[in-house]
């Protein structure tokens, strides 16, 4: 049974009448959330947990960012492919609006199946 899956819209649990909703992709989800939203050194049970890209949100929207944004992404994810649980992590930026950029991240889990993932990125 997979965890209770912590929806990215609202940083909290998910729920649908009233009982929890699983991961969706069995604890990779919040994984991959989790690596993305926490910033990185700010856990206490793991330093290395996190990604930079809370550091964007004071930056302005140019494609430098663009790019970096994607490396700290890629840097944050690294684990995952590293204990095994993935054996290939893509990521990609798009721009659907000023002041925000877009992460996709394709992950291919060691089965060999593909869950994709949006992660919303603030810049100023």
């Amino acid at each position: 049974m997979s965890d209770c899956w912590i929806d990215p819209a609202t940083a909290d649990y998910a729920y649908a009448a009233g009982a929890p909703v699983r991961d969706p992709a069995d604890g990779l989800a919040n994984a991959v959330w989790l690596r993305l939203a926490t910033p990185l050194g700010s856990y206490w049970a793991d330093a290395t947990l996190g990604s930079r890209l809370h550091e964007l949100e004071r930056e302005k929207d140019v494609p430098r960012v663009m790019r970096l944004a994607v490396q700290y992404a890629e840097q944050a994810l690294a684990p995952i492919r590293a204990d095994g649980r993935a054996t290939a992590i893509e990521v990609t930026a798009e721009r659907p609006r000023a002041g925000w950029l877009t992460l996709l991240i394709e992950v291919t889990r060691a089965s060999g199946a593909r869950v994709t993932f949006q992660h919303p990125v603030r810049v100023i």
